[in-house]
């Protein structure tokens, strides 16, 4: 969740985003009139829609679609809708059968969009994923089809003040005992050893995924045993002193203010934040994979971005529609994609390069490989369990329940018709 996300700001969320392809040309606004949809835009077009609501600082977003426009013979026009009105409308035109020929859409709502009939299947069409992350082909299936997929993602890792560390004499720990021990070392004067965003939204549940799934939790059960050891852990840093209390209000964005402010030692957050970190050149940090509960484990991220969809039309829109999404996936579009929104490529080859020139997005790379989508268990529940979710989290780490009453409770919502 850019959970930006929760891009999720994702967490899709400091969203990257896609600039106006054809600003100059758009007969349609954000909330106009028109219906967006493939059917009532011109001969030689495609229709394409997604959230993203500033222009790119990196202008190689809007340059790889219209680079696949071109090479399909097709005029890409853009259209924009703000993010709380982005999935009512995209429903909305399901129901009409007027969605765009294509749509970025944040792979959590995804399976949602797709229950409605109104995509097409882009697995029957003819595109091949055998190359891709299989996580990343399962954010986009639904029912056993493919609906969405993503020319690349983001997630999570431990960013660490390299600086703070080497006073401390520490290495970046890899298992949870030493991300206690670490954080509380680190927690000197007005200076917190570690930050986390527990906000209550999308973005608290997209953040503490990477520990409940890495000890083992399902969202199917979310006071398992193996759930309460995952907050416990959130519960004991901040109990210690060693997170703040504001985590519970502090998005991804706030963390990442407090880390390039030298606030917090250490934080959980997403490429994205790169550019910003960079630009502050007084700042020497490192990116480690998330902290697991034993060495022996291995780090299970939630997978975070946007799939591109296909929205049913005619025939010959649908193939051309098709053949746009299979050229944002060939290596070196999806590398260029991917280099410009601080994501990381479907293609296992094109991420492979992408760590080998670019170190700060090697552990993001190495976390791909075993991250799962949001909606892998729960398909088109998982928004319900996921708000009962964040509520848990707020209600221990500031509302005074022990991790097991707070994830009892939030297990008894998930039941609730």
């Amino acid at each position: 969740m850019n959970l930006l996300p929760p891009r999720l700001r994702g967490m899709t969320a400091g969203r990257c985003a896609l600039a106006l392809a054809v600003a100059s040309s758009l007969a349609l606004s954000a909330c106009g009139s028109g219906d967006g949809g493939g059917s009532g835009s011109e001969a030689g077009s495609l229709t394409e829609t997604d959230y993203y609501d500033s222009a790119p600082q990196n202008t190689q977003l809007p340059k790889v679609l219209d680079e696949c426009g071109d090479q399909v013979g097709v005029k890409i026009v853009h259209q924009e809708v703000p993010r709380a009105q982005f999935m009512p409308k995209l429903l909305q035109q399901a129901s009409s059968r007027s969605l765009p020929d294509l749509a970025l859409v944040d792979n959590p709502d995804l399976q949602q969009l797709a229950a409605t009939g109104g995509l097409v299947p882009l697995s029957q069409a003819g595109l091949s994923t055998g190359v891709l992350y299989p996580s990343i082909v399962a954010a986009g299936r639904y029912q056993g089809e493919t609906y969405g997929i993503a020319p690349g993602v983001n997630g999570l890792a431990l960013f660490y003040n390299k600086d703070m560390f080497a006073s401390a004499g520490l290495t970046p720990p890899t298992t949870w005992d030493q991300l206690t021990a670490d954080a509380k070392k680190l927690t000197q004067g007005k200076r917190y050893g570690m930050a986390f965003s527990a906000v209550g939204t999308e973005e608290g549940s997209f953040q503490f995924e990477p520990f409940f799934w890495t000890a083992g939790a399902s969202l199917k059960n979310l006071n398992s045993p193996q759930a309460v050891q995952a907050l416990t852990l959130w519960k004991t840093l901040v109990d210690q002193g060693s997170a703040s209390k504001s985590v519970v209000t502090w998005t991804q964005t706030d963390i990442n203010d407090q880390f390039a402010a030298g606030n917090v030692a250490m934080m959980i957050n997403g490429p994205w934040q790169l550019p910003k970190l960079n630009a502050k050149k007084d700042l020497h940090f490192g990116i480690a994979p998330i902290p697991v509960p034993s060495s022996s484990a291995k780090p299970v991220t939630p997978l975070g971005g946007e799939v591109w969809t296909v929205g049913h039309s005619d025939r010959a829109r649908e193939r051309k529609a098709v053949a746009v999404v299979k050229c944002l996936l060939d290596p070196e579009h999806s590398l260029e994609w991917s280099k410009a929104a601080g994501y990381i490529p479907s293609d296992r080859a094109a991420a492979a390069r992408l760590a080998a020139s670019d170190p700060q997005l090697a552990a993001f790379v190495t976390e791909v490989g075993t991250a799962q989508a949001r909606t892998a268990e729960l398909g088109t529940g998982y928004p319900k369990v996921s708000e009962a979710l964040w509520t848990a989290l707020q209600a221990c780490l500031v509302g005074g329940k022990t991790p097991q009453a707070a994830l009892a409770e939030a297990q008894s919502k998930t039941t609730k018709s």
